[in-house]
């Protein structure tokens, strides 16, 4: 075989990313120092320096210490122990390899996470002495969570426990018992001793009763390319590639599906069409693109792509939210504290996103939801290496699937903006109940310098003659409110009021035309006007708001934002059959049809104000009484 045969074929083997995982002293660098050495995979200066460490050290029986190959840190050589992720590459004639050695420490949950990111397959150690402990089942948990799907339990330190098949089969059964919890598919049991070198190359002859493979071999052996999403189409556009006047190209790396020339696509957000032209890279034009290639498409139509924006098939799409649930990893030692305000990073885009809430943090060691000394569910602020499910909120859609259909967009990072750090991790949930998930208006303490005003409010209510006030009108939608909203504004007026009515046809017409009716939307369309409620208040000017507004604690956080003292909440509290009648827009008979949707008081919840201001019946009463008892209250 010449030289550039062989490297042809080293080209095409497939990698295989794994990562290490145990608890202190279970043998993890051992391992993998061991499959390097019995593999012939070490170069002579290694050799070298592996035998002049290890005498220096002193090791146990004066026998070679394989772990100080992937303990690279001073720190982790005078302690014994692994602190961050050590990363090694080799190859053997069947398969590339990454390896990633974890540590085994709680504390250093966040560096697992890390090396587990990318990984396809986990090696989780078990010291025979000790069966199936805490952290076995933390980083099975971790495991799990992170969407690897295979995993290899290696029994080690058979030769302490002398070779006892017993032993063994009491482990696997007691890890069985606790997996079935967990979303592991494909899990494998090896008995070896890493210190010894059985099973980790070469077939223990100590072990006749194992009749499977030993680690090499079923790392070289084992079926990865299926753990692929080929159906989904998913290409993220990193790049707008324009090298000259006569190309304009989009590259990216393809997340997940195939791209092949002459399909047909849709751009996400702009939902327009086209078909594949070219897919260029710099081997040459391809028919199709899997992933995880990194390929150019050029279009047959000028569409106006930018960074962040996604080729997907038109009739296979991911979901385009601003809200989801996630399962979230805190990597930074500053806690969350008040923050809720941080950058997404997701596939391409990049954009500010809240923590609405939340749900629960997750005990890792018992998996188990944590709990405070009352016995509540803990949902308090995240600390290092702290995992829960929480409630998010874009500023702007994301295109994802959730993490167990696609890892490449259902997976997250969320970032400081302040230092540029990242904070924590995220997988995007599946079960996902949009009209469960809470909405959060109350914005966060103003930082930096505050603008004052040279006009104090006590001069502008001398000059103006009035006192600010904001009247919020809520009532289903037909109810009258907007009615009396306007009469209002009339009274006032003719009195030399200066006032101004907010409206949700108004109002969605313009500051908030982007958003839909879904109960992250409204929120945020009702933050916007209490925001700008208030603005307007602090200059003096009354404010007449009429919005259907339809949650309690909306309307409350809304009371917080422009400041109890000058919110005055009206309920028009009209009877849904009447609204029905009174509906000039026919919106009710649309819903009835099919064709509208979350309707409050329908089938959208709608919460009875508890404790209004002015709780008004329009029922038989003159529109000029019910604002004057408005103006009364």
């Amino acid at each position: 075989m010449d030289i550039q045969t062989f490297l042809n074929q080293d080209e095409q083997k497939d990698i295989l990313r794994f990562l290490t995982a145990g608890s202190v002293d279970d043998g993890k660098s051992t391992l993998i120092g061991r499959l390097l050495y019995d593999s012939k995979l070490l170069y002579e200066d290694q050799l070298s320096s592996l035998h002049t460490d290890s005498k220096r050290k002193g090791s146990v029986s004066g026998e070679i210490d394989y772990a100080l190959l992937l303990d690279g840190l001073k720190a982790e050589r005078e302690q014994g122990i692994t602190i961050d992720v050590a990363y090694r590459y080799f190859s053997t004639s069947n398969r590339k390899f990454i390896i990633a050695d974890t540590p085994g420490h709680e504390q250093y949950t966040r560096n697992m996470v890390t090396g587990a990111s990318t990984a396809s397959l986990a090696i989780i150690l078990i010291d025979a002495r000790t069966g199936v402990i805490t952290q076995t089942k933390r980083h099975s948990f971790i495991v799990s969570l992170l969407g690897i799907r295979h995993v290899i339990v290696a029994v080690n330190k058979m030769d302490l426990v002398e070779w006892d098949e017993t032993v063994f089969n009491d482990i696997i059964r007691d890890y069985k018992d606790f997996i079935t919890r967990l979303d592991i598919p494909d899990v494998q049991f090896i008995p070896l001793s890493a210190l010894k070198g059985d099973n980790v190359v070469d077939k223990s002859t100590h072990m006749p009763w194992y009749s499977g493979r030993p680690i090499l071999e079923t790392l070289e052996t084992i079926h990865i390319t299926s753990d692929r999403n080929f159906i989904d189409l998913r290409f993220p556009v990193q790049i707008v590639n324009r090298p000259h006047l006569d190309f304009r190209g989009f590259s990216g790396q393809v997340a997940s599906g195939i791209i092949r020339t002459g399909d047909e696509v849709m751009v996400l957000p702009s939902r327009k069409h086209s078909k594949v032209k070219e897919l260029v890279t710099a081997d040459g034009n391809l028919e199709y693109a899997f992933p995880p290639q990194s390929v150019t498409v050029t279009l047959e139509d000028e569409i106006d792509i930018s960074r962040g924006d996604m080729l997907v098939h038109p009739h296979n799409i991911p979901r385009v939210e601003r809200q989801f649930e996630a399962m979230l990893v805190w990597m930074s030692e500053e806690p969350l504290g008040s923050r809720t305000n941080f950058l997404i990073k997701q596939t391409s885009q990049l954009t500010r996103v809240r923590i609405d809430e939340i749900r629960y943090k997750m005990d890792v060691n018992t998996l188990h939801k944590m709990r405070d000394a009352d016995g509540s569910i803990s949902q308090a602020s995240f600390n290092l290496n702290e995992i829960g499910r929480v409630v998010l909120t874009a500023k702007r859609p994301l295109y994802f699937d959730p993490y167990s259909k696609n890892r490449s967009t259902g997976s997250f990072i969320i970032i400081d903006p302040m230092s540029n750090n990242t904070v924590a991790v995220g997988m995007i949930i599946d079960r996902l109940n949009q009209e469960d998930l809470p909405s959060r208006l109350i914005a966060n303490a103003q930082s930096g310098t505050i603008t004052r005003s040279l006009i104090t409010p006590e001069e502008r209510v001398i000059t103006l003659g009035q006192k600010a006030m904001t009247y919020w009108f809520t009532g289903l939608h037909g109810s009258g409110k907007q009615e009396l909203a306007y009469a209002l504004e009339r009274r006032l007026f003719d009195d030399g009021k200066i006032c101004v009515v907010l409206d949700g046809t108004k109002v969605r017409a313009g500051l908030s035309r982007e958003l839909d009716y879904s109960k992250a939307d409204r929120a945020e369309h009702l933050r916007r006007v209490a925001e700008m409620a208030k603005l307007l208040n602090e200059h003096g000017i009354i404010v007449i708001a009429s919005f259907i507004s339809p949650s309690n604690d909306l309307r409350e956080q809304m009371k917080q934002i422009i400041g109890a003292e000058k919110f005055r909440l009206i309920h028009v509290d009209t009877p849904l059959e009447t609204c029905i009648k009174q509906d000039r827009t026919g919106l009710y008979q649309k819903n009835a049809d099919g064709l509208a949707h979350n309707i409050p008081g329908v089938d959208f919840n709608y919460d009875i104000p508890e404790n209004p201001d002015l709780r008004l019946n329009p029922n038989g009463r003159k529109i000029s009484e019910m604002v004057d008892l408005v103006l009364a209250i």
